[in-house]
């Protein structure tokens, strides 16, 4: 801490200054930062996996949002800040504890994602959201395929993870 110095002189680092370790501290900030925003980036994955890919139970939309995928997908949409439109979207209408339990020791390892990652032994129901093909560049218009499946996911860790992602439908 800046001030006063055990001399009275000021400008000088008092005892108070964290160097019981003998690291500065502008050392210690440039290596716990990445960390931090590390961890802070893996939560907030976590987080959208629960609001994006979590719909239990399964909600109604109303009828002016042309079904249930095209409501939903305006808050994904709106939700990722992105100027495109996602091509597919897979919500999940399970309990996240049931999801999430899949996470906990996650053996492989996906290179392509750099996550580690695994196959659920249950089958989950879901909605597939389909980016439909005929539609005006203006607008995203989804189609809805309802179906039980085993999930790819990526886990946030080798053990005791929570899913960040779903890689695809087994």
């Amino acid at each position: 801490m800046l001030g006063r110095g055990d001399n009275g002189e000021n400008g000088k680092l008092s005892n108070l200054d964290n160097r019981k370790n003998g690291t500065p501290p502008v050392v210690q900030l440039l290596f716990l930062q990445p960390a931090l925003v590390e961890n802070i980036q893996l939560q907030l994955a976590i987080k959208n996996f629960r609001t994006l890919h979590i719909d239990y139970p399964k909600v109604n939309y109303a009828k002016g949002f042309r079904g249930y995928c095209n409501g939903l997908m305006s808050y994904v949409w709106g939700r990722q800040q992105s100027w495109y439109c996602p091509k597919i979207h897979y919500v999940l209408h399970a309990l996240w504890t049931a999801i999430k339990k899949f996470c906990k020791y996650s053996e492989s390892f996906c290179e392509n994602y750099n996550e580690y990652c695994t196959v659920t032994q249950d089958s989950f129901p879901l909605t597939i959201c389909s980016l439909s093909s005929k539609q005006p560049p203006t607008s995203c218009y989804y189609t809805s395929t309802l179906t039980d499946q085993r999930l790819y996911l990526l886990c946030s860790q080798k053990y005791d993870a929570e899913p960040i992602d779903i890689m695809g439908l087994y």
